[in-house]
């Protein structure tokens, strides 16, 4: 049996699912949450979307799925540090993406941008709010409902963020944007174990690719520090296993002074209950020296990788392909299969933004061709 901080969400508590259901047997609602999202389909074709690089640049590049396993392995962690539920922490980290487009942030900003401009009355397109769409709406696996039936908790840690407006027609999950109010502590630190992930793995990938190099990360301080601790230890340690060890502590030290200083707060305010949580202030966080840090390691990463030439030519390539998809599509649904076909402009429009975002890098690219090549 698990040992829960009185802070921490009880599955026993919950707040229930969309479409009431049995309780399961044999395990917890917040393991059943997560056993759906592994078993569903927008989660195995993480397995060929971008995370920086796409999947035929190198099989050792993370992917969206490899992404989400490492974080859900931080969130863990950390949930057993605090006596968090962990089943419930995994089951947000696991789904966080699952929204997400073929090419990363560039699929996700041209699919938006042709939402806008091209269809305005549909709305734009965000793939934190397609995450929960997939999990409320799109997924097929369920006679009796749309989705997959999520707890309320869960449902609220995929949504990480979105506007007033969208607050209001999303219900109960959308509440707290209303109120002001915050999510519960598994679903504060998913969003922060995420940070913790992509910006170390992309490191590690950027290294990998040559596009940055250690001479030029050795201008952070965070990255120094361990640089010099890992060959004061292990003197003329070079290549893949330098790099590993400096962001296996990298890495660590970001968890423990997450972990601490969440636990600090936790100690001041004293919430006996996650109602009480959620109307504190936000209590999962880095401390001032590592939030500096961190958020030094981003503006690099933004300099010197996502805006490399190289990521950049690759990116307008796959902006591209999004928007002459988006384009055909809309010009004419009866290149569409049967179940995107909509009667309505605006349902059509969203229907193909669906579509596109359900799609993997290779599935575009070879969409694109089909339309477009001879």
């Amino acid at each position: 049996m698990l040992t829960l901080a009185a802070y921490a969400c009880h599955p026993e508590q919950s707040r229930g699912r969309r479409y009431p259901e049995a309780p399961p047997q044999g395990r917890t609602a917040f393991q059943r949450d997560r056993d759906r999202i592994i078993h569903c389909n927008a989660f195995r074709l993480l397995e060929y979307k971008t995370q920086v690089f796409i999947n035929h640049e190198g099989d050792l590049f993370r992917t969206r799925l490899t992404h989400s396993l490492e974080v859900a392995q931080l969130a863990r962690a950390i949930a057993r540090n605090l006596g968090l539920h962990e089943d419930l922490i995994e089951a947000i980290s696991l789904a966080h993406d699952l929204g997400h487009t073929p090419f990363g942030h560039a699929g996700q900003d041209e699919l938006n941008a042709c939402m806008q401009e091209l269809a305005p009355e549909a709305g734009g397109f965000e793939h934190n709010l397609q995450s929960l769409r997939v999990v409320d709406e799109l997924e097929e696996r369920y006679a009796a409902f749309n989705g997959l039936n999520l707890c309320f908790e869960t449902r609220e840690g995929i949504l990480k963020h979105c506007s007033v407006k969208h607050a209001r027609e999303l219900g109960d999950v959308g509440q707290r944007f209303l109120e002001r109010s915050q999510p519960s502590l598994e679903a504060q630190l998913a969003n922060l174990a995420d940070e913790i992930a992509y910006n170390n793995h992309d490191i590690d990938d950027g290294l990998r690719s040559g596009l940055i190099s250690v001479e030029q990360l050795l201008e952070l301080r965070l990255f120094r520090e361990h640089h010099d601790q890992v060959l004061t230890r292990y003197p003329g340690l070079a290549g893949q296993r330098l790099v590993a060890e400096i962001i296996r502590g990298m890495i660590n030290t970001l968890v423990v002074d997450l972990t601490q200083t969440t636990q600090a707060r936790l100690d001041e305010h004293k919430p006996d209950s996650v109602d009480a949580l959620r109307a504190l202030p936000r209590l999962a966080g880095f401390s001032a020296e590592l939030r500096t840090q961190a958020d030094e390691l981003k503006r690099f990463l933004h300099a010197n990788l996502y805006r490399h030439y190289r990521v950049v030519r690759m990116m307008s390539k796959a902006r591209r392909i999004v928007r002459e998809l988006f384009q055909a599509f809309l010009d004419d649904p009866r290149l569409l299969a049967a179940e995107y076909r909509r009667d309505h402009p605006v349902a059509q429009a969203r229907a193909i933004a669906d579509y596109i975002a359900g799609m993997t890098d290779r599935h575009a690219i070879r969409e694109h061709n089909a339309l477009f090549r001879m």
